[in-house]
């Protein structure tokens, strides 16, 4: 059994790994700003040892990883800006390093190591080189879009309305993601360390086009429900960095090798998008507010 310090357990990502990593038996030390939330309430439920821990009061991160195997790192920059993702990122690392952890499963994101110019890939991938040169056993899995975005913010608030708004061309292929797959992939990472020390995957469950998507909403939602793509310009309005992210996934796209993944690592599961709508309770988030204005990661 490890005992993994799991980062941002809060959020979607390191959520889904302590769930996956509790399932697999495995001692979860989750880390939060805001140990008191019912996210971190939920995850004690299921067995979790909650610890209070900040990116920016390194004395809480010495705490929280003393002890520890491995830890599961997150970061992001919504909410601050890349330049803070970065200085916590090295913080976290600085911190793993201190504790002699035996491994760190870094979630970054898919083709953030090729120079895509979109500001929040180029934070992660600073961050990414930053782990590889601490000298500490390390393992990136970089996800592509997630498909839990299309259950909240703008998405949600489109489909009220039959329409399934997104900055990209109907029939552009897109990579999609669950934070599950996410989770399991990052769980497994870290269960079978040798093989997996010292290697970046790009991982994405599933590729399908907007139109694609639109379809298998109206058939998740039983309403009908049409693709309208919207100008980048609007999501300009909201965020420059998104922006180029969608401009990125309309002319260069995510090449993400779903086939191999789903041979290689069939315990992962890899949610083909229709799959992962149908399981969504739609009635219950068309009646939630909002949460996001923009299609954040």
């Amino acid at each position: 059994m490890l005992t993994v310090a799991v980062t941002g357990a809060t959020g979607a990502q390191g959520g889904a790994t302590a769930r996956a990593l509790l399932a697999a038996g495995h001692h979860v030390r989750a880390l939060t700003r805001t140990p008191d939330a019912p996210a971190a309430t939920a995850l004690h439920t299921l067995g979790a040892e909650i610890r209070r821990a900040d990116f920016d009061d390194r004395a809480s991160l010495d705490a929280a990883l003393t002890g520890a195997d491995a830890l599961f790192a997150v970061t992001t920059p919504f909410g601050t800006d890349t330049g803070t993702e970065v200085r916590q990122g090295r913080a976290l690392v600085e911190a793993a390093s201190a504790a002699r952890l035996d491994h760190v499963v870094l979630t970054s994101a898919a083709h953030a190591d090729r120079g895509t110019g979109i500001p929040h890939y180029d934070s992660k991938h600073e961050i990414e080189r930053c782990l590889a040169a601490s000298g500490l056993p390390w393992t990136v899995i970089a996800p592509a879009a997630f498909m839990d975005n299309h259950a909240t913010g703008w998405t949600l608030s489109g489909l009220r309305e039959g329409v399934f708004g997104w900055p990209m061309p109907a029939d552009r292929p897109f990579a999609l993601i669950p934070a599950a797959d996410i989770g399991a992939f990052a769980a497994l990472a870290l269960t079978r360390r040798s093989a997996f020390t010292g290697r970046r995957f790009d991982i994405a469950s599933d590729t399908r086009t907007p139109r694609q998507i639109a379809a298998a909403l109206a058939t998740a939602t039983g309403r009908p429900i049409t693709h309208h793509e919207v100008p980048l310009d609007t999501v300009r309005t909201h965020s420059a960095d998104l922006a180029a992210m969608f401009a990125y996934f309309t002319t260069t796209g995510l090449d993400v090798d779903v086939p191999a993944l789903r041979r290689a690592y069939p315990e992962v599961g890899w949610q083909t998008f229709t799959a992962w709508a149908t399981t969504r309770n739609w009635p219950d988030l068309a009646d939630a507010p909002g949460t996001r204005c923009h299609p954040d990661r």
